[in-house]
């Protein structure tokens, strides 16, 4: 391992660690309630206690935000596509795209909860709103921002369109692709939460509320810890997907 990749990981966890005991020396010496502010053993402790509730509540938070994410690429990539290679499409569709995005996802939380209910139609939803915009105005960048020495270099070879796309365009986009992919799927957790605080009986958003309504602030906390790992786990995976997909991005790196 070389040291400035050592660096990239020691760095975040020694703040990390400083971070923890800087938190667990407050709360032991100011004596703050639990309820108000747990200290990181209480949270760790509660983590090991209630592992089993703590998974139980993180499934349907995960399927809700796989589902949705999938949701928004399956439809996204799509509608990117028309938007980059349509100047028609791209004047009709893309400022309302950016003011459906404008409108806060937490006012229309209960409008979708009416239309769909508690099940898990309403988080998927949710999830689906919030990861759609990153993915549609990413991988629209990325197709206009095609070099035009390569198109004219592909249309002087006599490539038919959809060979352009394919073997042109479509490389050319997907870091694109992939930073909007990682932007919707921390997105995609969020909406969940979200649908899941409106009105929800599983997933660990219900878990947040159902703890701090019983005045279990160690629990609480414990659910916003998963919530914040599942967030970077899925994450991680885009991440790792990019690096399979494009292995050419990393030839650069030290």
């Amino acid at each position: 391992m070389s040291g400035a990749r050592m660096q990239r990981s020691i760095f975040p966890l020694l703040g990390v660690v400083v971070l923890l005991c800087l938190w667990q020396g407050y709360t032991a010496l100011s004596g703050i309630s639990q309820i108000v502010l747990p200290s990181p053993y209480d949270i760790g402790l509660v983590s090991i206690e209630q592992f089993h509730l703590l998974l139980q509540a993180t499934w349907p938070t995960l399927v809700e935000t796989v589902l949705g994410f999938a949701l928004a690429l399956l439809i996204g990539v799509p509608l990117a596509v028309s938007v980059a290679n349509s100047r028609l499409l791209n004047l009709g569709l893309y400022p309302i795209l950016v003011a459906t995005q404008s409108i806060p996802k937490v006012a229309i939380a209960p409008i979708i909860l009416v239309w769909f209910g508690l099940g898990i139609e309403s988080k998927l939803a949710l999830a689906f709103l919030v990861a759609f915009f990153p993915v549609v105005v990413d991988t629209a960048t990325g197709l206009k921002a095609t070099p035009p020495g390569l198109l004219e270099l592909a249309h002087s070879l006599r490539a038919s369109p959809l060979q352009i796309f394919m073997k042109v365009q479509m490389p050319a986009a997907l870091p694109f692709v992939f930073a909007g992919a990682k932007v919707a799927i921390t997105l995609a957790v969020i909406g969940a939460v979200i649908g899941e605080f409106v009105g929800s009986v599983a997933g660990l958003g219900n878990l947040v509320l159902s703890a701090n309504a019983q005045l279990e602030g160690p629990l609480a906390w414990a659910a916003l810890l998963w919530l914040s790992v599942l967030g970077i786990l899925l994450f991680s995976a885009i991440a790792l997907a990019e690096r399979l997909l494009m292995p050419w991005q990393g030839t650069g790196r030290h």
